[in-house]
């Protein structure tokens, strides 16, 4: 198996090494923080910092983005830009307790949790969570450094733009378009483009 870092240290890195744990292709090796000012209530091996991340990659290939925060994904964005800069390789991460369609395209850094349905024809882009019980229906596009959070429904053909975030049991009805770095509050119901 092949070694993977995450980088970050909160709840969203626990499930993510959940995920990873589901399959046979990585092995979690630690996890990377911010800073030294930078804490974890987890028993997380701690493999350095952000500015650690050109050493790192002399001894690891493959990173993750464990960061998901409700308010954007700036951080993500900053981040991605970062490991890419390093040279380290973003892996499609899906856990065996999702549905993937054969007929799905799904970009580089994404993640899938446990649960999610993708569809055929959906496009995911780059840097993507689809969280816990999501459901993302035919047709469908997401774009980059998107959090589609648990149990949210992208109906088909809808259209999310990057740098979103979907807040946790949202419905995004049939066709629908939601423009790029947008906050949407849990629970939403979108009938009209935003």
């Amino acid at each position: 198996m092949f070694k993977i870092i995450i980088i970050g240290g909160g709840g969203h890195t626990l499930s993510c090494i959940d995920v990873i744990q589901s399959q046979s292709k990585f092995s979690f090796a630690g996890v990377v923080l911010k800073d030294k000012n930078d804490t974890t209530k987890y028993n997380f091996n701690i493999l350095g910092y952000e500015n650690d991340l050109k050493k790192l990659r002399e001894k690891y290939k493959y990173a993750l983005i464990g960061i998901a925060r409700v308010r954007g994904s700036k951080t993500r964005y900053r981040l991605y830009n970062s490991l890419k800069k390093n040279k380290f390789i973003l892996p499609i991460i899906k856990s065996k307790f999702s549905y993937v369609s054969p007929k799905a395209q799904i970009s580089e850094g994404t993640i899938i949790m446990h649960g999610a349905i993708i569809n055929s024809n959906v496009e995911i882009g780059k840097n993507c969570i689809i969280n816990t019980g999501s459901i993302i229906d035919h047709g469908a596009t997401i774009g980059n450094h998107t959090h589609i959070t648990t149990g949210v429904v992208i109906n088909g053909d809808a259209e999310v733009g990057e740098q979103n975030y979907i807040g946790t049991g949202s419905v995004v009805h049939q066709g629908i378009k939601i423009n790029e770095q947008r906050i949407i509050p849990s629970f939403s119901r979108i009938s009209k483009n935003i």
